[in-house]
């Protein structure tokens, strides 16, 4: 009997869609108002959030853990492996303002709360929608200001590092996504990743209401493999911070890698650091077509001998800077100053001293800035392999540089208040390539 190549389409057609039955079947979609949840703002959602997200983790394949329109007042909850959480268009995650409904857990290796939507040794995880999270983190900084040095009474919880909880945190994953939707008013760091791998975080706006004290943007902390791509930041603290360790760290600490940051515009914040705490390193940072507009800083690597270590294979490309309150260009090895306030003498050289080297910075311009910057290593450790090309940068200061040595091709800074367009400090030096 002849078969027609129609008969054979139809056919292929049925047993791909009849194979499909199976893996339909096992992705379970899970409305969070099915599980019981109001979304009237008033009412604490965060049980019924967390049944829904427990439902969908239970299927065999995982499943979208939808969230409608609404305003869903909630403490912590957790996210699973191969779960989607799905925000939708006028949907807000709300932080509860209950200070009490944030555990005080071990965190990063040290006491802190637990943050408002988190994910643990989880793969597979991804936020997504048009959505908002709102951490509600006004009464967390209030609160911070408040506190006196040795932190909150009662808590174990110190003052600045672990007072208030991050928004939302990746420990241990691997393949997160965070698309699409907007993040804002984090009590501390806003989006985490720590020591997970696989990261996408694209599409996305991060904001923080001014002043919010320590509401960095994205902090990728001993992760590895990460885009950021198309991220609008305006915040307390800085845009991106580029961590791998805690100060006086005993080790050992992984370091962070291969990280890429792409089409990006940031406002106000502190620019895109790496740094400070970095004691397991960072090698392989590019950032290319990013736009500052009034941060306080700009292009920024920041270490000290407490909290450092390898720092290698970083580019910044293609920059635009205006109107920078404070250094455009910030390579120091002293922070949390810039500049030394005078002769320093060399130390010996440890598992925590940072070495900066091989750096490319091409192709930026910068206008309206306070301070072309300063590139400053240390005595035992000078920065080493900078190259600057086609950088020209508009500043009331010059360009500082000292126990550092730097390469550059098509550097023009101009300055408006008289002094040096570049001057240097003991082993500084600088090479130009002559064409």
């Amino acid at each position: 009997m002849k078969v027609s190549s129609a008969t054979h389409t139809v056919a292929a057609i049925a047993i791909a869609v009849l194979s499909a039955l199976p893996a339909l079947a096992a992705t379970r979609v899970c409305d969070v108002k099915k599980f019981g949840a109001t979304g009237d703002g008033k009412t604490k959602d965060t049980a019924a959030i967390q049944k829904a997200i427990d439902a969908c983790a239970s299927a065999k394949k995982g499943g979208t853990v939808e969230v409608p329109a609404g305003t869903f007042l909630i403490a912590p909850i957790l996210l699973k492996t191969n779960i989607t959480l799905h925000l939708a268009k006028d949907a807000t995650l709300l932080g509860s303002p209950d200070h009490d409904d944030y555990p005080v857990i071990t965190e990063f290796r040290e006491p802190g709360h637990q943050a408002l939507v988190s994910a643990v040794n989880a793969e597979n995880v991804n936020i997504t929608g048009q959505g908002t999270i709102d951490g509600n983190g006004a009464s967390w900084w209030h609160m911070m200001r408040g506190a006196p040095p040795s932190g909150i009474p009662g808590s174990g919880v110190p003052r600045n590092q672990a007072a208030r909880p991050r928004l939302v945190v990746w420990d241990h994953c691997k393949h997160v996504s965070l698309t699409g939707v907007t993040v804002k008013n984090s009590p501390f760091w806003t989006v985490v990743p720590y020591y997970s791998d696989d990261i996408v975080i694209r599409n996305v706006r991060i904001t923080a209401t001014l002043p919010s004290p320590n509401t960095d943007a994205i902090d990728p902390f001993s992760s590895s493999n990460i885009v950021i791509d198309h991220v609008y930041a305006d915040v307390g603290d800085d845009n991106v911070a580029i961590k791998s360790g805690q100060p006086n760290s005993p080790g050992p600490d992984d370091p962070s890698k291969n990280i890429t940051i792409t089409d990006c515009t940031f406002e106000h914040g502190h620019g895109v650091s790496i740094g400070s705490e970095i004691s397991g390193g960072v090698q392989n940072v590019h950032v290319e077509r990013v736009t500052f507009k009034g941060t306080d800083q700009a292009i920024r690597i920041k270490a000290n001998r407490d909290r450092g270590a390898d720092v290698s294979n970083i580019s910044y490309q293609d920059i635009t800077m205006d109107g920078v309150t404070k250094a455009s260009i910030s390579i120091s090895e002293y922070y949390p100053s810039v500049m030394p306030r005078g002769p320093v003498a060399a130390a010996p050289v440890t598992r925590l001293t940072p070495h900066f080297h091989n750096i490319r910075i091409e192709n930026v311009k910068g206008i309206n800035a306070a301070w072309a910057g300063a590139i400053i290593g240390l005595p035992e450790s000078p920065i080493t392999d900078i190259i600057l090309k086609n950088v020209h940068i508009e500043a009331k200061q010059g360009l500082q540089i000292g126990y550092a040595d730097v390469t550059t091709d098509g550097l023009t800074i101009s300055t408006t208040d008289g002094s040096q367009p570049v001057t240097f400090g003991p082993e500084g030096k600088i090479a130009e390539v002559k064409k």
